[in-house]
């Protein structure tokens, strides 16, 4: 039943990336993973980058401004403001700095665990096509990490 739910949430819109997980762990833990500034930047991130928080104020109209540290030496900074925060079901942030996205995360409770969707949504076509390639991958980099960790904290 995951892989159907998976399969119907992973529909993509416009300028749209999708990327879905299911979790072996409780739908409260993962949305905690990106709620607790500790456990946030030890998976936020595709492999191989590390984050430095300045700001972290998860609920509506809050910043979480933090820099993330690429395996090159290069510092990436970010900017994003919480539009929607609805403990443990969702969580919509809108990243401020080029790129320019819209982030949705939602959490579902699964048989086996929690179904997670992450929708990341462009406002501009042409960023879209730009970023795509490396995004998607990066995305399920990220979906790695957080599972990694998660799993770990229910062991």
């Amino acid at each position: 039943m995951a892989d159907q739910a998976s399969s119907a949430a992973a529909t993509a819109g416009e300028n749209e990336l999708v990327a879905t997980r299911v979790i072996r762990a409780p739908k409260e833990t993962v949305f905690d993973a990106w709620t607790d500034p500790e456990l946030l930047a030890r998976w936020w991130g595709p492999k191989g980058f590390t984050n430095t928080f300045s700001e972290f104020d998860p609920r509506p109209g809050g910043t979480w401004t933090f820099v993330m540290h690429g395996p090159n030496g290069a510092d990436y900074a970010n900017t994003n403001v919480f539009v929607e925060v609805v403990r443990p079901e969702r969580i919509v942030l809108k990243h401020v700095l080029a790129p320019v996205f819209e982030l949705t995360a939602t959490f579902e409770e699964t048989g086996g665990g929690t179904l997670i969707v992450f929708r990341q949504r462009f406002e501009e076509a042409a960023v879209y096509e730009q970023v795509k390639g490396y995004a998607a991958n990066g995305n399920e980099e990220n979906l790695d990490k957080l599972s990694a960790l998660v799993t770990g904290l229910t062991s």
